[in-house]
């Protein structure tokens, strides 16, 4: 008879034990564990993990994904009101039409929380946020030139994305599809 055993520890490190009755072989294997990615496997959606090393621009960031600059989604944390926040998900070469957002959402003010307010809002650090495993179910907003395409973005941790089909990414978030950006402004 073989016997599995299988342990994680606090580093996301999972430790497999395989028994049998003359003898013990072990064996340790990296897995990455986050609120992310169980929230993508609960939601059945097929992804792909993409790790790279630090990043200081969305350029890099795609450079090293392998993708071009609208192929990463910016996943921006926005304040309705106290308490009360949405995600709204961005090609990565646009920004919020901030006029638009507003007419969408029936309201005349917005405003984007600091990195610490964010986080609180979230469980995730600015530059990692994503809404899949987010401490709270905020809605979310995708811009429609996300749809029919291969997308990358933050899986929770810095240096790690996923890619995943936008349709199926926003259907399982329950999205609202509409036009919510501009083209980012020229340097």
């Amino acid at each position: 008879m073989i016997t599995l055993r299988l342990a994680h520890d606090i580093r996301g490190m999972s430790t497999v034990a395989i028994s049998r009755p003359a003898a013990a072989l072990r064996v340790t294997v990296a897995v990455m564990s986050s609120p992310a990615l169980a929230a993508l496997d609960a939601a059945g959606l097929p992804y792909r993990v993409i790790r790279h090393g630090p990043v200081r621009s969305l350029p890099e960031a795609a450079a090293a994904r392998g993708v071009a600059v609208p192929d990463v989604v910016k996943t921006i944390v926005v304040r309705r009101g106290e308490d009360d926040h949405l995600f709204v998900l961005t090609p990565g070469d646009r920004v919020i039409a901030w006029p638009k957002l507003r007419a969408l959402l029936g309201v005349s003010r917005l405003s984007m929380p600091d990195a610490a307010a964010a986080k609180a809002a979230t469980g995730y650090e600015r530059g990692t946020i994503t809404p899949f495993g987010s401490t709270t179910a905020w809605p979310v907003i995708a811009d429609e030139r996300l749809r029919g395409r291969e997308i990358t973005l933050g899986a929770g941790e810095r240096g790690v994305a996923v890619a995943v089909d936008a349709d199926a990414a926003v259907a399982a978030l329950g999205a609202t599809v509409a036009d919510v950006t501009e083209p980012e402004p020229a340097p």
